[in-house]
């Protein structure tokens, strides 16, 4: 359920492109830094968005520095270094694939997931303390969302979106350290703008699992709401397009709408990029590929 907001690269400029990496690049080493190299393997673009998100609310330049790394180790990589967004990005990206693994083992008792909570269970005593209470949060999130999804009770899409909604909103406003002329107001438009991304990665999520979960008879929101007539995933696809478009333009509108409310002091452009860009351009590569299959 990760790792589908991501920039339009094309659209970009290089300077843009490659502040993205060094944030991208940041957050792999100070994962290294605050959990060790095994957590590294949950990285995510989602957690980059997050961190350029929540710098780009504080006034303070980003300080960069160079290094090589296992995966390319020829060539040193600028990274952003001393951030306090990356460090609670870091933070926030162990949590939910730790939690995410938990309701993989319980939900498909899936044993390679089974023994990843096992090595990763160590490292999530290393959270700091301002980030346990967000991770209870996060908890009871995915808890709620773990019961709806087995006990399948819901009946409409709304409410099937809501707990990883709600999860992703309250990551956002609960950021542990100050912004930029910080009040109430700023702190629910984080909310909003959170809320609207956790429906928009579900749902993206639910479309892009639909062919595998059908074939696999897995439970998948999508198929559970709209196919009464057991259709396969060609047919299904092409009857719930309209709707689930909606639902998921109406989503990447709510969040264009929300960050032009925000003030921000740097990574805009990189911002609106994955925003009015990435989002529409993940959409259209899932959707094509229903058309794709014969």
């Amino acid at each position: 359920m990760f790792g589908y907001v991501t920039p339009l690269k094309a659209e970009m400029k290089v300077k843009d492109y490659n502040r993205f990496k060094s944030y991208y690049c940041g957050l792999c080493f100070q994962i290294k830094k605050d959990f060790g190299n095994l957590p590294r393997m949950a990285l995510n673009y989602d957690m980059t968005f997050l961190a350029l998100l929540l710098d780009g609310l504080i006034p303070q330049e980003i300080e960069v520095t160079s290094c090589r790394c296992l995966i390319h180790p020829s060539s040193k990589k600028p990274i952003v270094i001393n951030n306090n967004a990356i460090s609670y990005s870091s933070s926030m990206n162990l949590s939910l694939f730790y939690y995410k693994l938990l309701d993989d083992v319980q939900d498909d008792k899936n044993l390679k997931s089974k023994l990843k909570v096992i090595m990763l269970s160590p490292y999530k005593r290393k959270f700091p303390k301002a980030i346990i209470l967000i991770n209870s949060k996060i908890q009871k999130h995915l808890e709620e969302l773990s019961f709806l999804e087995q006990d399948k009770n819901f009946t409409s899409i709304d409410e099937i979106c809501d707990p990883f909604s709600k999860l992703v909103g309250d990551i956002l406003k609960d950021y542990p350290y100050k912004l930029n002329d910080d009040n109430e107001t700023l702190r629910n438009i984080l909310y909003s703008l959170g809320y609207s991304i956790g429906k928009w990665i579900y749902l993206i999520d639910a479309l892009d699992d639909l062919k595998s979960d059908i074939e696999k008879n897995k439970f998948n929101p999508i198929n559970f709401l709209y196919n009464k007539e057991n259709l396969n995933y060609t047919e299904l696809v092409t009857l719930i397009k309209p709707r689930i478009e909606f639902t998921i333009l109406n989503c990447a509108c709510t969040c264009k709408d929300n960050l032009s409310k925000l003030n921000l002091n740097k990574n805009k452009d990189i911002l609106h990029n994955i925003i009015e860009l990435g989002l529409m351009d993940k959409y259209i590569n899932i959707i094509d590929k229903a058309y794709e299959i014969k």
